[in-house]
């Protein structure tokens, strides 16, 4: 018996990957998140699978589904929205298998920053003017931020942020910014990027707090922040460029290292 962790996806449900959606079709157990999932995702549980929707469980209620599957020997899909790599509480669900010796499995997932930058229409590193994006969040009731992780601290470093769980606080995150990036630096508001009723808000740090209240947001929504998101002059790469030698361009020589 194996309890196999998937992550979800933004949303949609044709963003989960191939090998989720076969773990699923295949489980005759499936755990899911149903307030931030999709129910689509569910048509790919076999017939007469047992389906729990954890939204209103404690962490001691899920343990018991998974000791119920494990002694009758029945696999289980445990669907997280997203990627199970940040923010999916995955780790303390882990930690509690692997207490009973339960076997487990991680699927990774198609992150929400990616959807919401699709979304956007909008590589998030550019040459020259951005190529780090930050994921973080501020303190909020379920897990506090550790002290040297701040928007300011991130902010210094210049980097693209990507906020997640911070809309009900986008007050705080311009005034902590602008700093920073300056009253005229590009935002972007994604919310419930790659569902049927995805929007987006765009401004600067300057009128994002005015747009907001004109279309009113509560959850769901992630909040990028940087120079990024607005660059359209800049310099090209040289990735493509006909002059620059690489491994799978003629004149590599043959004692060069890795490095493109």
């Amino acid at each position: 018996m194996t309890v196999h962790f998937i992550g979800a996806g933004p949303g949609a449900a044709d963003l989960i990957t191939v090998r989720g959606r076969d773990i699923i079709a295949r489980s005759p157990v499936c755990l899911y998140a149903g307030s931030i999932m999709p129910r689509e995702l569910l048509d790919y549980c076999p017939k007469n699978a047992r389906i729990v929707d954890t939204g209103s469980l404690s962490l001691d209620d899920i343990e018991a589904e998974y000791l119920a599957a494990y002694r009758d020997g029945k696999d289980v899909a445990r669907l997280h929205s997203g990627d199970l790599s940040v923010w999916s509480a995955v780790a303390e669900q882990i930690r509690r298998l692997e207490k009973h010796g339960i076997d487990y499995t991680l699927t990774p997932g198609v992150p929400s920053f990616a959807a919401a930058a699709a979304a956007l229409k909008r590589e998030l590193t550019i040459p020259e003017v951005a190529q780090s994006l930050v994921l973080t969040r501020i303190s909020g009731r379920a897990s506090k931020m550790p002290e040297g992780e701040t928007l300011a601290g991130f902010a210094a470093t210049g980097s693209t942020l990507a906020i997640h769980l911070a809309i009900h606080a986008l007050d705080r995150v311009v005034s902590e910014l602008t700093p920073f990036y300056g009253a005229d630096c590009p935002v972007a508001i994604v919310v419930k990027a790659s569902w049927p009723e995805e929007r987006t808000i765009v401004g600067t740090l300057a009128d994002i707090e005015e747009k907001l209240a004109a279309e009113p947001v509560e959850r769901t929504a992630l909040i990028f922040v940087g120079r990024s998101l607005g660059a359209s002059q800049f310099v090209e790469s040289q990735l493509y460029n006909a002059d620059y030698v690489r491994r799978f361009r003629p004149g590599w020589p043959q004692d060069a290292g890795s490095d493109e």
